[in-house]
């Protein structure tokens, strides 16, 4: 009795210990996470503020700094759970080629890491070749944007894995379930950039806007909030992506830069921040609020329907007033930034007339599809977060 009972504290204690010291794998693929999306926002204004001058820019190189952190710190996870790792550590991992073992998510970044060594040498080619890029997603950025949501997607993925497994209360738990919620708002930042031209100001108040909003963005938060032990994970996710947003904002034009590149069109004197985030935290706070009330109680379509049209109704209203005060000359400061014009942006352009691009008559019945999509994307989000919520590995 006395012996199964010291077995029994041995086994708890264990737990714990595990649960309290988070491994330096998971802070190191938190910071390759981190690194390649702070580089590619960096990159789009090195692009838009200098032009492409060479393939080793400081941005690219905090890129490819997150792909490569991730990729060793992974890979030496996986020789050590593989070849030293205990029993316990074995089993909670994925067996790769029926021999190597390591978590599920250090797999993911380690494709990730492969993915985007693999574009760098094809972006420079194709860059000497066709000289820029006319869409962001040309085939080499086409590979080094799976690389990197897959090194996002592993940081997700471990520190999900973790979160889930601790089984302790207060700080030990707590602090995976805040290491969570950052890998899932850089996540969400990441569509962001994805669908940014879709975002551009001068199109806040046409539907094709709200419509791509309201089917990418329903989708990242509730599948990251469903996953969350947060008690505000919707909002703790918009403000992680608000917050590294303005920071670029704010920094990036304190370094003095010009274009080398032409046309130049726009006399450019510092680096060309990124647009303001979107107010996506304002329907972030009433979809937390519809979680903690029907979250347990409601499934389904019920709980999808009420989150998309929260979702949607609340974010048209923030951010289609908040698009009027976007394009009128009050927001011509640092504070957001609105004439952070591309070099190459003519003067005739609706951009930088601060004007909105027209679109078709706003008939009520188009703003139907955003609020389907809105509710179509929540209920996937739900379904794909569920199974979030059981990732063990």
């Amino acid at each position: 009795m006395e012996a199964s009972a010291v077995s029994l504290a041995g086994s708890r204690s264990s737990v714990r210990a595990q649960t309290l010291a988070a491994p330096w794998p998971i802070f190191s693929v938190l910071f390759a996470s981190a690194c390649v999306i702070i580089g590619v926002m960096w990159d789009i204004s090195w692009h838009t503020t200098i032009g492409r001058d060479t393939f080793w820019t400081p941005a690219h190189m905090a890129i490819y700094l997150g792909g490569i952190v991730a990729g060793l710190a992974c890979g030496w996870l996986a020789l050590h759970t593989t070849f030293a790792g205990t029993p316990e550590e074995r089993a909670q991992g994925v067996r790769f080629w029926r021999f190597f073992t390591a978590p599920l998510g250090a797999w993911v970044c380690i494709w990730g890491t492969f993915a985007m060594l693999t574009s760098a040498p094809f972006d420079d080619w194709w860059h000497n070749a066709y000289g820029l890029d006319v869409k962001i997603l040309s085939p080499p950025h086409t590979v080094l944007a799976l690389g990197i949501g897959a090194i996002q997607l592993g940081a997700l993925l471990m520190t999900l894995a973790r979160q889930n497994r601790a089984v302790e209360e207060g700080a030990a738990r707590a602090r995976y379930d805040r290491l969570y919620a950052v890998a899932a708002g850089l996540i969400f930042l990441n569509s962001t950039i994805m669908t940014s031209e879709f975002a551009y100001r001068v199109l806040m108040h046409s539907p094709r806007f709200y419509e791509v909003t309201c089917g990418v963005f329903t989708f990242y938060l509730v599948t990251l909030a469903r996953a969350a032990r947060l008690r505000w994970p919707t909002t703790t996710i918009a403000a992680v992506y608000t917050g590294v947003v303005i920071a670029m904002v704010w920094i990036l034009p304190l370094f003095p830069a010009e274009s080398r590149l032409g046309p130049i069109y726009q006399p450019v004197t510092h680096m060309v921040p990124p647009d303001f985030p979107l107010l996506v935290i304002a329907p972030a706070v009433v979809m937390d609020l519809i979680f903690q009330r029907y979250g347990e109680r409601f499934g389904g379509w019920r709980l999808a329907a009420l989150l998309g049209a929260a979702f949607f109704v609340v974010f048209l209203a923030v951010q289609w007033n908040f698009a009027e005060f976007l394009n009128s000359p009050y927001s011509q400061n640092w504070v957001f930034a609105t004439n952070n014009y591309f070099y190459g942006l003519p003067k005739n352009t609706y951009m930088y007339r601060h004007l909105f691009r027209p679109s078709p008559p706003m008939l009520p019945w188009r703003w139907l599809i955003p609020l389907a999509l809105a509710i179509v994307a929540a209920r996937l989000g739900l379904a794909v977060g569920g199974w979030f919520r059981r990732v063990q590995r």
